[in-house]
């Protein structure tokens, strides 16, 4: 077998392990997800890109990141997904009525109040009591509750 041959040969076989020693393999959507939709194991595939993708830009590297989200924006089919164009789900809506729970050694209250603030389960939103006008800051619950502490 000529030099050249062979030389041309190894080179071949080092670019493909440095080729695939070099990628990540992201989640995508597999066809558009317009802003606003919950996203499911059915919307994404995955795809490989360089690393240097998942370095250098801030999107979502892992499914579990992105199923249950919601998007923020249209995501385009094929394309890395920026971790700030998905958000949890909204249960507290701005201008909405929420009910507001204070617990505390067994006493419990819960009221009507107002929402200031648009927030998923986790999220610390304002509210404001409907009678008085106070408003406070509590935490959104898993079953859209505003929960309060002391």
């Amino acid at each position: 077998m000529p030099i050249r041959t062979l030389i041309a040969l190894i080179a071949f076989c080092l670019a493909g392990t440095i080729a695939r020693a070099g990628t990540i393999e992201l989640p995508v959507p597999r066809q558009t997800i317009s802003a606003g939709t919950e996203i499911s194991h059915q919307h994404l595939i995955e795809r490989k890109f360089p690393s240097r993708t998942a370095q250098q830009f801030a999107v979502s590297t892992h499914r579990s990141e992105l199923v249950g989200m919601v998007a923020r924006r249209t995501l385009l089919p094929g394309q890395p997904i920026p971790a700030r164009s998905v958000e949890k789900p909204l249960l507290v809506r701005r201008g909405e009525p929420a009910r507001l729970v204070f617990r505390e050694q067994g006493l419990v209250i819960i009221m009507q109040v107002e929402a200031l603030q648009n927030g998923g389960a986790g999220n610390f939103v304002r509210v404001r009591n409907i009678d008085s006008g106070l408003v406070v800051s509590g935490r959104v619950q898993e079953d859209g509750t505003i929960r309060v502490e002391n």
